[in-house]
């Protein structure tokens, strides 16, 4: 038995031992040559237990059961942390994503559900690390045991970041209980947030710092340093972000990417363009720019499935559905077309869809080019002799009604010639680069009140954009906002970008005319989900308000 499948049965057996480790379910009749006693007494075991640490963080992309895809086990879990804010629309044949887009939220939520089990799954993974870590003895070298360690407390911090940003106070558990609890209480978030800090510092201390000697897709110091840089902005702790930032940007390591690399350098494009390439995400590629790359290759040990980062799949049109279309790679493989890009920022410009919207971008501003936003969509099948090469046009219907053709992000095209009927994706997915430290560091001056830095450190970003620089008069929140779409449209998690912020509600009505009226500080929040509260028998649970 591998720790994936541990893991998954520790699930089965009770919702709420994901909160706490589930060893004690499994004392008695334990047959694995990998059970956490015997495995982690080596450095190879604990190379093993980080294995299933990565592993477990990949898993938010995946889908359908297959792998670690076991917490969703229905489509783009994601994409449920991009609707409902200022970006998309949800147009969901399946209606996973309904409830949340239309803030109709239940307790009973698949995805509520699965957030909360995938993020305490991965808590409980940690822990087991980090308290057998204690009693090893018998490491490689010196440094083992603080490593592994400060993979440990990335990864659980990680976790609960994503706990405070979609439930507020939520349990803090460092420890493994080896019997049930039914007398979980609420840690306020503040406190988590503390715990978060804690573990992202001692992560930074004891990381590899060369981001040259690690294999693909390993922490660095300055993974560590990016995520306190956004922690502290949560806190409102804008000079110690400021320094965080400062750590990744003035460690010589990383650098904004200004010309052509990668596969496709001598290929029409753009650098931007290159930057989503597939292969081009890690150093080796000639990529200076990533922080930290989830490992999702084909074909190789950790990487891909069939089922791996379907969420692309979400943001991909449909066009296969329309009369003179056959999948294609270059089209983006088979797109479900489940959410759409909002005019306001996207535009109008090369389509037939009502109003002139001109939406938020420069005329020269790469990330805006036909090598990363695809308007021009022409006929691709050649059976069709009297539409074959024809431009087909956007329209207000293929926009909106049928879903089928839209303005389209090619960041997030997938497709494989060799077999075209495949459901995911295996480009591997920058989680942090150095443009969003940038952004962080800005959002840190702002805060501080200091809008000519502010400036100063957005303008490296709209620099290589080939944007226009801003100017300091023009430098506030929503300005950033804008500037953190224009650069990380669907890589960031929009919605943690908007509760750190504050501007949730702001923006929703602003731009999301389907619930700017239906919005209310309810909706900061997810629900808790209803297993949780009626597992927790012995001491009250309490919900999240409105949601009761």
């Amino acid at each position: 038995m591998n720790m994936k499948n541990y893991i998954k049965i520790c699930l089965v057996l009770m919702i709420m031992v994901t909160v706490t480790g589930c060893q004690g379910f499994l004392d008695e009749d334990l047959k694995s040559e990998l059970s956490p006693t015997n495995t982690f007494t080596s450095t190879y075991g604990f190379e093993v237990g980080s294995a299933g640490l990565y592993a477990l963080a990949r898993a938010e992309y995946n889908t359908w059961g297959e792998e670690d895809a076991y917490m969703h086990g229905n489509a783009c879990p994601y994409e449920a942390l991009h609707v409902a804010t200022d970006i998309v629309e949800a147009i969901n044949s399946d209606g996973s994503l309904t409830a949340f887009a239309n803030l109709t939220l239940t307790p009973e939520e698949r995805f509520v559900g699965s957030y909360w089990n995938w993020a305490y799954s991965l808590i409980s993974s940690a822990n087991e690390i980090l308290i057998f870590s204690e009693e090893n003895t018998n490491w490689d070298h010196p440094t083992d045991k603080e490593y592994f360690q400060a993979e440990a407390r990335f990864f659980r911090a990680y976790a609960y970041r994503t706990l405070v940003y979609l439930y507020g106070d939520v349990p803090y558990v460092e420890t493994i209980l080896y019997d049930f609890q039914l007398n979980f209480t609420r840690t306020p978030k503040a406190e988590v947030l503390e715990h978060i800090i804690d573990d992202l510092k001692f992560a930074a201390e004891h990381l590899p710092e060369n981001p040259d000697d690690v294999k693909d897709g390993k922490l660095t110091t300055w993974a560590a340093y990016h995520l306190l840089s956004e922690m502290y902005l949560f806190q409102e702790e804008y000079e110690l972000a400021e320094k965080a930032a400062l750590e990744v940007i003035d460690s010589n390591y990383f650098e904004l990417m200004e010309t052509r690399f990668g596969v496709n350098k001598d290929k029409p494009g753009d650098v931007f363009s290159d930057l989503f390439t597939e292969n081009n995400q890690n150093r080796k590629s000639g990529n200076k720019e990533s922080i930290w790359v989830l490992q999702l290759e084909f074909n190789t040990i950790g990487g891909g499935t069939n089922s791996t980062d379907w969420t692309r799949r979400a943001w991909s049109p449909n066009y296969s559905t329309i009369t003179g279309f056959v999948l294609a790679d270059s089209l983006g493989g088979r797109g479900l077309g489940q959410i759409i890009p909002m005019k306001w920022w996207i535009g109008t410009g090369g389509t037939n869809a009502d109003g002139n919207v001109p939406g938020i971008f420069d005329a020269g501003d790469i990330r805006n080019s036909d090598y990363n936003i695809k308007r021009n969509w022409y006929y691709n099948n050649p059976n069709e002799t009297s539409l074959y090469g024809r431009k087909c046009n956007i329209t207000e219907q293929t926009w909106f009604t049928n879903k089928s053709l839209f303005p389209a992000l090619t960041k997030f095209f997938y497709g494989r010639e060799e077999n075209l009927s495949l459901t995911g994706s295996y480009k591997d997915r920058m989680k942090f680069r150095l443009s969003e430290t940038y952004l962080l560091l800005a959002e840190a001056y702002l805060g501080m009140g200091d809008t000519e830095r502010a400036a100063d450190a957005v303008n490296e970003v709209r620099r290589r954009a080939g944007a226009t620089m801003v100017d300091v008069s023009d430098m506030t929140m929503d300005f950033l906002l804008d500037e953190r779409i224009r650069e990380l449209v669907g890589e960031e998690s929009r919605r943690f970008t908007l509760v750190r912020t504050n501007k949730l509600i702001d923006r929703v009505k602003a731009h999301n005319t389907t619930i700017k009226d239906k919005i209310t500080q309810r909706d900061l929040l997810w629900p808790i989900p209803q297993a949780i509260i009626d597992s927790n028998r012995d001491v009250e649970f309490p919900q999240n308000p409105g949601y009761n």
